[in-house]
């Protein structure tokens, strides 16, 4: 099959704390009552994203990179998996605190998956914050107590966030996006939680949300949030926000016309967060706007941006 630049149709998920931020300013499309978290790139399979334009069109992502295994690139060999999840959210509440396990705890339980993840801050209200990591460090006994008491949001740390904020999370880091916050996600291809503290919400059947306790004290880190792969500097109009072992995220600003490449050792993934235009690759134009998510090929070779945008670039 010829490569293409393949525009994807995300997987809704509608949650008690979702705004509708992304069905009236971002075109999404839903018959959900909100768009908590648009998947915008997903390989999950309970929840992935589907082709909306060209050969494949109907198809998932997932049924399309498994006759198509070249086009993640030579970078994915390494995962036993697709590798990564794009999201979008949008938090008209607060989200619980909660905390993803790491990969070593995945393998000695057998179960989950681990989930190191980075935000970019699209958008949020005044006086709009995070949770992440501790005040100061604490002792298991400690955190225990403040979980059984209630008391929990006393000792956690909450960090002030503007636009253009960007956090990278590793996986044990204790965390909650709060309300009033719109931002991207890149993350590990994983959707495992471990509730802490829900703030004693009842679902939709009336009963309390499902809290992981147990897992949560197995994995959490009881200690200050510190970046730990923090954002590097970089061009005007290219800023690399971070480089680790699972991804490469960068933030692009255009004003006009710019160049790429989709070499051989990795796809490109384009999350549009503002603007609209064209993008042109493998001999074709496709005209893009604020809320679509592309996924061009590994080897599809230069690509040219034009336009006004806002875009999340991620490569592995």
């Amino acid at each position: 099959m010829k490569k293409y630049a393949i525009k994807l149709t995300p997987y809704i998920s509608e949650t008690i704390w979702g705004g509708r931020k992304l069905i009236d300013e971002y075109n999404i499309v839903t018959d959900k009552s909100n768009a908590a978290e648009g998947w915008m790139l997903s390989c999950l399979e309970n929840g992935p994203s589907v082709v909306a334009n060209g050969e494949y069109a109907g198809k998932t992502l997932p049924e399309v990179l498994e006759s198509e295994k070249s086009w993640c690139g030579k970078n994915a060999e390494r995962f036993s998996e697709f590798p990564i999840l794009i999201k979008f959210i949008d938090a008209m509440d607060d989200l619980s605190v909660q905390v993803h396990p790491t990969k070593d705890y995945c393998e000695k339980t057998g179960r989950g998956r681990s989930k190191t993840e980075c935000w970019y801050i699209i958008d949020c209200e005044k006086d709009a914050h995070l949770l992440l990591g501790f005040k100061d460090k604490i002792t298991p006994e400690q955190f225990r107590s403040a979980v059984e008491s209630g008391t929990l949001t006393d000792y956690v740390e909450k960090v002030p966030v503007k636009p253009g904020d960007f956090f990278f999370i590793d996986a044990g880091t204790l965390h909650a996006i709060c309300k009033g916050v719109l931002l991207a996600e890149v993350q590990e291809s994983s959707d495992t939680t471990y509730r802490i503290f829900d703030y004693n919400r009842v679902g939709k059947d009336g009963k309390p949300r499902e809290l992981h306790v147990a897992d949560a004290m197995e994995v959490t880190k009881l200690e200050k949030y510190v970046q730990s792969a923090p954002a590097a500097s970089g061009g005007s109009r290219k800023k690399l926000l971070t480089k680790c072992d699972l991804f490469t995220v960068y933030k692009l600003d255009l004003f006009g016309l710019r160049q790429d490449t989709a070499d051989e050792s990795s796809f490109v993934s384009l999350l549009v967060m503002s603007g609209h235009g064209e993008l042109t690759a493998c001999g074709e134009t496709l005209k893009i706007r604020k809320g679509d998510s592309i996924f061009i090929p590994a080897g599809s070779g230069s690509y040219t941006l034009k336009g006004s945008f806002e875009i999340l670039e991620t490569r592995i």
